[in-house]
């Protein structure tokens, strides 16, 4: 079966989405940055794919599209449908399965892959991928668990996420912002945003061999284009403007994220802060 062109399915994929509604250029960067990825995977039509922490389905359509009509796409998120602004992740999965490709994704919501119940024949998928999603886990624990117990099901996986170390200066605000909540979640003041554990690449490293996995390869991931170090500056400067997060610090770390906030302040752009590089990891 002949490979799909996924950059030149971009626009269609992007426009397939719920989100394009409300920002059509923000969600075609957002395909157009997964397409790339995607298409540097070995995935070929007719695979399986177990995806965990799908979300609204940005990397899911792309995913999709590569598998063609006789792959499969399983898509697991531990939120609810209602979850996401200003689209859900139900409404976006549900666009997405009314469409063309919706014969070949299985939307899971609320669905913990360490809960005993949900569990998969070993080998049942030839692929697992986490793309942009890691940071979410609100432990590294959590996300080491997670490995090892999806290791059984499939044979390759494919993790893609934030790389910690900047290349240029003008990425600092984005890495602030990321250290910023990343601090505030590891004092014990639990949210929901983007950014709750954010690791740095060599800690996955360490970290995989403890799962059954053993990474083969990799690199650095181009996201040049993407808006998400705007996104991360105005949610952390958001999180740091509410009283109740804040009172919940201990006086010390509540004093050090004060501080650190008037430096972002100081470092960001009102409009065009330039994200972190990304990095991929693909083990078996």
């Amino acid at each position: 079966m002949k490979r799909s062109d996924l950059s030149a399915e971009a626009p269609s994929l992007a426009a397939g989405m719920a989100a394009a509604d409300h920002s059509p250029t923000g969600q075609l960067l957002q395909t157009r940055h997964r397409a790339a990825l995607v298409a540097s995977w070995d995935i070929a039509p007719g695979s399986t794919v177990l995806e965990l922490g799908c979300g609204q389905g940005d990397t899911t359509a792309v995913l999709a599209e590569a598998v063609g009509p006789g792959g499969r796409v399983v898509a697991v998120d531990p939120a609810d449908p209602s979850y996401g602004s200003p689209v859900t992740l139900g409404e976006s999965a549900d666009r997405l399965v009314a469409g063309p490709l919706g014969s070949r994704i299985d939307f899971r919501f609320r669905t913990d892959v360490l809960d005993p119940s949900v569990d998969f024949p070993d080998g049942a998928f030839d692929h697992v991928v986490l793309a942009h999603c890691s940071w979410y886990f609100a432990s590294l624990g959590l996300l080491r668990d997670t490995l090892a117990r999806v290791r059984p099901w499939a044979r390759r996986l494919w993790f893609t996420e934030w790389d910690l170390t900047p290349t240029s200066g003008d990425q600092t605000a984005h890495l602030l912002a990321v250290l910023v909540q990343g601090q505030i979640e590891a004092a014990g003041s639990p949210g929901v945003g983007n950014v709750r554990t954010p690791f740095s690449r060599e800690e996955l490293l360490r970290l995989l061999p403890g799962t059954g996995w053993r990474a083969e390869g990799g690199g650095p991931v181009d996201t040049g284009a993407l808006q998400d170090g705007d996104w991360e500056v105005a949610a952390c400067l958001d999180l740091v403007g509410s009283p109740e997060r804040m009172a919940s610090l201990p006086e010390p770390v509540r004093r050090l994220v004060l501080s650190q906030a008037d430096v972002l302040r100081a470092v960001a752009v009102e409009r065009g802060n330039r994200p972190l590089a990304g990095y991929t990891v693909t083990a078996r």
